[in-house]
Order: structure tokens, then C-alpha cells, then sequence
């Protein structure tokens, strides 16, 4: 379980915001966006051959924004835990966007997953859990980021890279780690083979 209702707190953001970054509980448009870019550059030049599944795609708006950059996955499909984000999500991408518990469900296969902010509610042994699963339903690779920080009380999880590296390192030999692109956050692409 995460460390609150995770559908109450989205559908409280969602009541409050709409359907917009804000309603997802993004601080803005223009953050999630800083996050999209770090993904995309480290995805862009594979993206046209692969398949990606966005683990957590809210309303699909990373989608939205490879759309914009012109530069789609050749398949696309999103995951999420919320009806009223699928099906947002579906209509804007019109793309197959389904119900999946990534901690429980059966994943499929793709060369790539994503996630961008899925992971900011759960517990420390979730986080762990969903990141070995999605890195193991990978054939390429698992691009994701988390909050940075120490661990504290309250609803969001804060991870220093260090323990993400400690943690994978039985599993994951190839990590790439990305800094400095906005503070408080980091993202961490995992690769299962040369690129």
C-alpha cells in the first residue's frame, strides 16, 4: 500500500486542478515538462524502434509531449491504477492505456518502460519492488525518476541515488544516473544491453 489512499490522493488533486500536471499533484506543467526532457533525450534516438509502456501515464501526457518533439515510441501503452486518468489518457493519445497494478499485475514485455513520478507515494520496499519488476519486463531498459532527499515523514518518498545504486546492483549492471536538471529530483535509466 502507499503511504496514503493513492486513489484518494490523486482524485482529490484531480477534483482541485482538473485534468492538468497540477491535478496529477505536479508542481507544474513546466517540472513534469523538465522531467519529459530528461527521458526524452536519453530515449529519442531509440524510440522510433521500440516499444515503451509508461508505468503510471496519468492522462498521457508524456505521450503528449513525445508527440510534440515528433519523436513516438513505434508502440506505445500506458498503465494506471486510475479509471478517470485512462480515460483521459486514451482520448488524448488514443493509444492503449489500461488498468494495471505494477506491483501485483503480470506486465508485458516492451523494450523500454517509463516512469515519471509513479513512484512518489509508494513505501521504500514498493519503490524497490517496482523498480526490479519494470526493469524485468524491460528488454532494453527502465528509465525512471524519484524525488531526492533524505527520507521523512509524509506523503512523498525521497530516495538518495546512492541507495537506488546499493539496490539494483544485484540485478541492474549498467546505470546511468542524471543530476542537476532540477532540484530535489534525479532520474536513473537502467539498461539491460548496449544501446
Amino acid at each position: 500500500m502507499p503511504r496514503i489512499n493513492n486513489q484518494t490522493f490523486y482524485e482529490n488533486a484531480i477534483k482541485r486542478y482538473g485534468c492538468t500536471a497540477r491535478g496529477l499533484n505536479w508542481n507544474s506543467k513546466n517540472s513534469q515538462h523538465t522531467r519529459f526532457e530528461v527521458i526524452h533525450e536519453i530515449l529519442a534516438d531509440h524510440l522510433p524502434l521500440s516499444s515503451m509502456i509508461d508505468a503510471g501515464c496519468g492522462f498521457g501526457d508524456l505521450y503528449v509531449y513525445l508527440q510534440q518533439k515528433g519523436s513516438l515510441p513505434r508502440q506505445y501503452v500506458g498503465y494506471d491504477m486510475l479509471q478517470e486518468a485512462l480515460f483521459v489518457a486514451k482520448k488524448r493519445t488514443k493509444q492503449r492505456c489500461v488498468y494495471k497494478d505494477i506491483l501485483n499485475d503480470e506486465l508485458e514485455w516492451a523494450d523500454f518502460y517509463v516512469a515519471s513520478g509513479s513512484m512518489n507515494i509508494l513505501k521504500r520496499c514498493e519503490t524497490f519492488l517496482f523498480i526490479r519488476r519494470c526493469f524485468e519486463a524491460s528488454r532494453k531498459g527502465f528509465i525512471f525518476n524519484l524525488l531526492r532527499g533524505e527520507e521523512k515523514e509524509g506523503h512523498f518518498n525521497y530516495f538518495l541515488p546512492e541507495e537506488i545504486e546499493d539496490y539494483v546492483s544485484d540485478f541492474a549492471y549498467d546505470v546511468e544516473m542524471y543530476e542537476g536538471y532540477m532540484e530535489g529530483d534525479f532520474t536513473v535509466f537502467l539498461k539491460k544491453e548496449a544501446l
